[in-house]
């Protein structure tokens, strides 16, 4: 049998969201290409309350579709994620609370916000985009030595977006001036993803990579997200090592599903 490892799906599931019917064919995608296993769990923001929700997975995943129903539940997951060095992506939704917990608990900015819940806020670390991305696919130019780029072997890949919040600008230079640093950047500068130094994978990008699942293709960073959780359950057998190389750069770029 092949190996089985566990995904934590941080959010509330809702079949009408696009990214929510992505993300199992995206895993079950990934682990026949990796020979093994991937087994989901969908983890409510509402039910997570202590860090103990989240223990037991290989593995967690902060995934489209905000406001959570609860932002410290998702807040609470991201944060163990990063401190237990548990592989970690986050996409859309999950990259902007990504950025808000590193805020709040690295930064030590008690009074982060995200403008979807807290628009007056004086220290708003995600704010609306100044053009809105809703159902847009664009160029990002992924940084050279980051995750994101091994997972794509490439320099610039096409992806598809559904959201209208990102990384303040008035925020960004500090934002990204110590362990938490930009991977990937669109065509104007900003920031499109972002990753966690020291960690094993720490991943969150802006766009949604899960959707290339719906055309039938396997998502290069949801492979390589995963390739990792099954090395930290079996460093003695580097997934990818007999199961074939990561998938080829994404053709596809289109936001329809």
């Amino acid at each position: 049998m092949p190996h089985r490892v566990s995904i934590g799906l941080v959010g509330d599931h809702d079949p009408s969201v696009t990214a929510h019917r992505a993300i199992p064919l995206a895993l079950r995608a990934c682990g026949l290409s990796l020979g093994t296993e991937v087994a989901p769990t969908w983890l409510p923001t509402e039910a997570i309350q202590s860090k103990a929700a989240c223990e037991g997975f290989d593995g967690l995943w902060c995934v489209p579709a905000s406001p959570y129903r609860s932002m410290a539940g998702a807040l609470l997951a991201i944060r163990h994620a990063r401190e237990q060095r548990v592989p970690f992506l986050g996409t859309c939704g999950g990259f902007q609370h990504a950025v808000l917990e590193y805020a709040r608990n690295v930064l030590g900015w008690t009074d982060a916000e995200h403008a979807e819940t807290a628009p007056d806020a004086a220290r708003m670390v995600v704010a609306p985009l100044a053009c809105s991305l809703v159902e847009v696919s664009d160029a990002v130019h992924l940084l050279p030595g980051t995750h994101i780029a091994a997972a794509y072997r490439a320099s610039q890949a096409r992806e598809c977006y559904h959201c209208r919040y990102g990384i303040n600008p008035d925020f960004r230079e500090a934002l990204m001036g110590g362990a938490l640093h930009a991977s990937a950047l669109d065509s104007a500068g900003d920031v499109r993803a972002v990753e966690f130094d020291g960690h094993p994978f720490f991943v969150a990008t802006l766009f949604q990579p899960e959707r290339a699942a719906l055309q039938g293709q396997v998502p290069p960073l949801v492979q390589a997200f995963i390739r990792v959780c099954v090395e930290r359950v079996r460093p003695s057998q580097a997934c990818g090592a007999s199961n074939g190389p990561p998938a080829p750069p994404l053709a596809w770029s289109g936001c329809d599903d």
